[in-house]
Parts: structure tokens; sequence; C-alpha cells
């Protein structure tokens, strides 16, 4: 299996009780993970630079496999889906030289308009982004919208 680029290496404190990485630290590469994803979506700087920002506003984690300390990480994400406010996205953690999946992260980010600090609705450009590389696979748990109940 092809190596992949590292993006973390489970530090020694982050390391539990129990010899793993403590289950605070997968969000945290998630989110490095996160870093990576935005640029090529149109994200992070240059839509602050609208006026516009993404937050987080549900978040999912499957733990599939115990990372210990000393490990390389690397993450591959996947945009799930998206409207013209919301977009789901699923981050998958690999053991960056060997390649199992370590756990995957299912998130729903929000279109913030920075200036009232209310869900707004995405740039055209971004949208148009969105739509290219959107697979269109169902999310495991997340839903764009509310489920009743």
């Amino acid at each position: 299996m092809a190596e992949r680029q590292v993006l973390a290496v489970v530090r020694p404190d982050w390391v539990d009780h129990y010899g793993h990485m403590n289950m605070a630290f997968y969000l945290a590469v998630f989110d490095m993970a996160t870093d990576q994803l935005w640029p090529g979506l149109g994200l992070g700087k240059p839509l602050h630079a609208e006026g516009f920002g993404t937050f987080a506003a549900e978040t999912w984690v499957n733990y599939v496999r115990e990372v210990r300390e000393g490990m390389p990480l690397a993450c591959t994400s996947e945009v799930l889906a998206y409207d013209a406010k919301r977009l789901i996205a699923v981050h998958r953690m690999h053991h960056a030289t060997e390649g199992w999946l370590a756990a995957e992260n299912e998130v729903l980010y929000l279109c913030m308009d920075l200036s009232v600090r209310r869900v707004g609705l995405w740039p055209e450009r971004v949208l148009e982004r969105f739509a290219e590389v959107c697979t269109g696979a169902a999310p495991r748990r997340l839903a764009l919208r509310r489920r009743e109940g």
C-alpha cells in the first residue's frame, strides 16, 4: 500500500491511560484535515476575505482501530452533500504508512455571515466548486436538515 502524506504523529501528551490516542485528539487531527480540505474548495482565507466563515454545527466520529504513541496519521476527505447554506464532509484517518483505517469523522459545516454571526449563503463560486467535487455518497449519520423526532 502506498504511503500517505503524514498529517500528524501521535504525541505522548495525546495518549490516555489505556495507551492509545485520547478521543479529543482524534477531533484535533480531523480539524487539521479540514484545514487541508478548505483551500481546494475555496474556503478558509478566500471565504473570510468575503466576510464569511465556516462553523462546524454537528460532528460524528466512528472509532475503527486504536492508534498509539508515535504512529503517523494521514487523512483523506470527501464532500458528501451540500446546499445553499450547509456542507457535509467526511474525513477518514489512516495509519500513514500501513494504510489501515483508524477512524472516520462526518461534519456538518455552516456558512456563516461573520458581520451578523448568523448562517448565510455560500458565494456562487463556492457552490460551483462544491458541485465539481461532491461525490453524492450518502452520509452515514448526519443530514443537511434536522431530522424530525
